[in-house]
């Protein structure tokens, strides 16, 4: 009967000593992580992005003149520069992580990087689900079809197979206007598509059709339409970021009034595409 009763008193001796255990270690980890989140997960991301010293910045790097390898193959361009200077202002290292179009928006979302440097314009669909900066640029949308087609106006995509990235801007004038599109991921392939007569036009960024027609003078494209209503582009966000995006904003708005933008953008285009 003695040895029962040990028994007994011995095995609840173990489940307080458990329970207490527990106890102590839930205490300990809600030291740790506060309100039961990670440290990291507890800071914003601006506190990360300085903390790191790295602001991560999403781009295509085929996208020209905005970012895309230079003869020497380094990472380059208008979007480029102004990025590497928002960097520098906030005193820290800006990384690049190259990406297509249609998976940047899906990189920004899973955390891959922090802000997204290229030509994202600024739409309401694209307000309801991320941030954006003030704009840097503004820059309007051109039709390009094959010297001599069918294609002159914008009126006439109506049926027509236009080459688009299917969630830019340009894929939805296109759209608005009855093309059937022929989806490309980028700049590059929709010119490549109009070359080979695969595609009857496509409409996109008038300054980069501009550095492509400069670069390319054999090319048998040509600007045949253009829309005046200027489409503002700047960097975006996830949401809930405010310190990252006003951090951003000074650099910015410092660029503009120092006159750095305006360097930049003249450098690139031989025009101030920096303001209205």
């Amino acid at each position: 009967m003695k040895k029962v009763l040990g028994a007994l008193l011995f095995g609840v001796l173990i489940v307080v000593l458990a329970a207490c255990g527990t106890a102590d270690e839930d205490t300990n980890q809600e030291e740790t992580n506060g309100d039961g989140g990670s440290s990291e997960e507890a800071q914003s991301l601006y506190d990360q992005v300085m903390d790191k010293g790295v602001l991560t910045i999403g781009t295509e790097g085929t996208y020209a003149p905005y970012t895309f390898h230079n003869d020497a193959d380094e990472l380059t361009g208008y979007d480029v520069e102004v990025a590497r200077e928002i960097a520098k202002r906030m005193g820290v290292e800006a990384e690049f992580k190259e990406t297509k179009w249609d998976s940047m928006f899906a990189g920004l979302n899973t955390k891959r990087f922090d802000m997204i440097a290229n030509q994202v314009g600024i739409r309401p669909d694209r307000e309801e689900k991320y941030d954006f900066s003030k704009p840097y640029t503004y820059t309007t949308a051109v039709l390009v079809a094959p010297k001599g087609g069918d294609v002159q106006t914008f009126e006439d995509l109506e049926g027509a197979k236009a080459a688009q990235s299917l969630t830019s801007n340009y894929g939805d004038i296109a759209r608005d206007h009855g093309a059937e599109i022929v989806s490309v991921e980028g700049f590059n392939p929709a010119m490549q598509l109009l070359s080979n007569g695969r595609a009857d036009a496509t409409v996109n960024d008038r300054l980069s059709v501009l550095d492509f027609l400069k670069q390319r003078e054999d090319a048998k494209v040509e600007i045949v339409d253009r829309q005046e209503d200027a489409a503002e582009t700047a960097m975006m966000f996830r949401q809930d970021n405010p310190e990252l995006i006003e951090a951003v904003n000074e650099a910015l708005a410092a660029m503009l009034e120092d006159g750095t933008l305006k360097e930049i953008s003249e450098k690139w285009f031989g025009e101030d595409v920096s303001t209205q």
